[in-house]
């Protein structure tokens, strides 16, 4: 098993530079399910992160690919089911990211995450905070 930097998951996904993307293939392309890559969940945080920002992939389109990941016999993922429990999140409109943190605290037996993103609180994947009361 061979561990794999966002960067070359992206150059495959993308095939947007010549060399590297060729380069990125065919390592994915030797990957097997005997002889996998390895994506820590910072990576697939990382590549969806790039993914939105960097080439403006829609949400939507974001999870497809993230999902296509998760599923393909020749990865593993660091903590998979976090993944699938996020990206089953974001289906229902919470950004990736904000549920893998919640679901991150979860998992770690959190009531409840907070946040000051009210579009996160909105989505129901975390509770606003309040405002700072003066003084304090």
């Amino acid at each position: 098993m061979i561990g794999l930097d966002a960067n070359v998951v992206v150059r495959y996904l993308a095939q947007d530079d010549p060399d590297q993307s060729a380069a990125a293939s065919a390592l994915m392309d030797e990957l097997t399910e005997t002889n996998p890559g390895y994506l820590s969940l910072v990576t697939v945080v990382e590549i969806y992160w790039v993914l939105r920002r960097s080439y403006g992939v829609t949400a939507a389109r974001g999870g497809e690919l993230l999902d296509g990941l998760v599923h393909a016999r020749e990865l593993r993922i660091d903590r998979g089911e976090v993944v699938r429990a996020a990206l089953t999140a974001a289906e229902s409109g919470v950004d990736f990211p904000d549920a893998v943190i919640a679901e991150l605290g979860r998992g770690a037996g959190c009531r409840h995450t907070v946040t000051f993103d009210r579009r996160a609180a909105r989505s129901g994947a975390m509770h606003l905070l309040g405002a700072a009361r003066p003084g304090r």
